[in-house]
């Protein structure tokens, strides 16, 4: 008998979270798989089929043309962003895109399964713009009539970690403690290798076949977890299950929503926002049996994917710094813009009188403690926005040698002074470095 081959497979969104593995996942099955993604960070393109194309703005010809020459039979759709900001519209990317991509596979007259990645938990319960316009997109697709699945992965799970992921993390390798409240919440988990084992299987089945034609599963596994057995799963796995811990209050929760939407408008995606905060207490729960009988696929547990072989100290240092990552910016920009406010507003005058009194011409004086101060402003500026903050740490570290080499030819002395300011400058720039090498997020 022979064996019908799998159909290429387009996966949108191959840079996320869930894209990448299962990209690179189906790839390693042997599957011919097309990754798109709007962009690739340096260690994810991988193969000349992981295209980097504006597919967002793509309009459904444009999109059916893409189906058509790399002749794809399956298309799964991981795109999703979590709240509306600079940049993301959760309206255009969950609800306005999949109008285009239906509209796409039905011009370009192929027959095309379409497996959608959704969220779970009862639509009554949908309240943020996230939640309400993800399940817009799985009425349009349920709706359409071509063969589609849709499906509802609980927390998940993958050996890379990014937003909420991560941040379970940060609290796990932390002396930190979420509200009882907020630790009892449903959080079924699900490993990311079910998600591709699901879609893999469900690529090489045919078309035709009535029982996958169109389905929604919920894909978790299916006994009760809390957000809080997760976070003290990943606990018994960094070895920090024994430590006193501090229990953040709900304000705080709170304060740090409202902080993380202020810094989404700097382009700044903080996992912890409004719309994330709202998800959490609303909790992740579905039923997996429908999955599980129609597949034959059984769940990992928890306990099988988190904390059975001990946490690397790759895993260790990314957890413990991924929070001290938000306060060295913060403090970066404060630091630049502050120092820089204080010299050209506040203490103009004794700036000026620093370098008078070292022989420098006042007409020479002035012009340069009101320029280098209001370098040091624009720098802080730079940090501050997530696409110009490499150039400006960039700039902070040339700026700040510049500094330490100019004084020890110029003005020597400094060097001597009593508080040291000079000497401070070094732990300044390994602070700016560090920043520097963990800017990335994926």
């Amino acid at each position: 008998m022979s064996i019908t081959p799998t159909p290429r497979i387009l996966v949108l969104g191959a840079s996320g979270l869930i894209g990448r593995f299962v990209t690179d996942d189906l790839r390693q099955r042997g599957c011919d798989v097309v990754g798109v993604a709007r962009r690739f960070s340096g260690g994810q393109r991988v193969s000349p089929d992981d295209l980097e194309l504006p597919v967002m703005a793509m309009e459904a010809s444009a999109l059916a043309e893409l189906i058509r020459a790399r002749d794809i039979g399956v298309i799964v759709n991981c795109l999703g962003v979590l709240q509306d900001g600079p940049g993301s519209d959760t309206g255009a990317v969950h609800r306005d895109f999949v109008v285009r991509l239906l509209s796409a596979i039905r011009q370009s007259r192929r027959d095309v399964r379409l497996i959608h990645i959704s969220i779970p938990g009862n639509e009554t319960h949908d309240r943020t713009a996230f939640s309400t316009t993800k399940r817009e997109a799985e009425r349009l697709i349920a709706a359409s009539g071509n063969p589609h699945a849709i499906l509802r992965p609980g927390f998940v799970i993958a050996p890379s970690a990014y937003g909420g992921s991560a941040m379970i993390r940060a609290l796990a390798a932390l002396p930190f403690e979420l509200p009882e409240k907020e630790r009892a919440r449903p959080l079924q988990p699900v490993a990311v290798e079910d998600i591709a084992t699901t879609i893999a299987w469900l690529a090489a089945r045919p078309l035709d076949d009535e029982t996958t034609k169109a389905v929604t599963w919920d894909i978790m596994q299916p006994e009760p977890v809390t957000l809080g057995d997760v976070i003290d799963r990943f606990r018994v796995a960094f070895g920090t299950a024994p430590q006193p811990r501090i229990t953040l209050p709900k304000l705080l929760l709170d304060a740090g929503a409202l902080a993380g939407d202020l810094i989404s408008r700097l382009g700044w995606m903080s996992p912890m926002r409004s719309t994330a905060v709202a998800e959490l207490r609303r909790g992740v729960s579905g039923d997996p049996q429908g999955w599980i009988s129609a597949t034959g696929i059984v769940p990992k547990r928890m306990s099988e994917v988190v904390g059975a072989r001990g946490a690397s100290i790759q895993d260790k240092w990314f957890a413990r710094l991924y929070l001290v990552k938000a306060l060295m910016i913060a403090s970066l920009v404060l630091f630049w813009l502050v120092s820089g406010f204080i010299a050209l507003v506040i203490s103009f005058p004794a700036t000026t009188a620093i370098l008078t009194s070292r022989g420098w011409p006042e007409a020479f004086a002035v012009p340069f403690a009101a320029i280098t101060s209001m370098m040091d402003m624009s720098i802080g500026v730079l940090i501050a926005f997530r696409c110009t903050a490499a150039t400006g740490l960039v700039a902070g570290i040339l700026l700040s040698v510049g500094y330490m080499a100019g004084c020890a030819i110029l003005t020597p002395d400094l060097w001597r002074e009593p508080l040291g300011a000079l000497v401070k400058t070094g732990p300044a720039i390994v602070l700016m470095l560090v920043a520097l090498l963990t800017l990335d997020n994926r």
